[in-house]
């Protein structure tokens, strides 16, 4: 069975020890913090639908409300390619990234392979 909204995939350890994270920071502009915070909620069913998407978690600083974290895990760097060409990204892309004074992106690799 493949992962809907209704039965979401259980994560092994090994599931989230393997493939390729992105840590993306993001902050909106002045007045722009809903519809960004909108546009990643948005983002969230069709990036969780992606087969070579594990794990698409935005987040929300509970003290700056302009403040955003998203953790992105894929299955490899070809899972993340494929997610920065589907037209939910390009679209997510052109909508949001005016809104937003300012980003970065991280990528990193899992490097613990063993639930010790």
């Amino acid at each position: 069975m493949g992962k809907t909204e209704m039965e979401p995939a259980a994560l092994t350890f090994a599931d989230l020890t393997t493939g390729c994270a992105v840590a993306i920071e993001i902050v909106a502009k002045d007045g722009e913090e809903e519809a960004v915070g909108q546009a990643l909620e948005a983002l969230i069913a069709p990036s969780m639908a992606e087969p070579g998407m594990k794990l698409f978690l935005p987040c929300r600083s509970p003290t700056d409300p302009k403040s955003f974290f998203i953790f992105e895990l894929y299955q490899d760097e070809t899972g993340r390619a494929a997610h920065e060409a589907t037209t939910h990204f390009a679209a997510f892309v052109e909508t949001t990234l005016p809104r937003i004074a300012a980003r970065r992106l991280v990528p990193y690799m899992p490097f613990i392979t063993s639930g010790a």
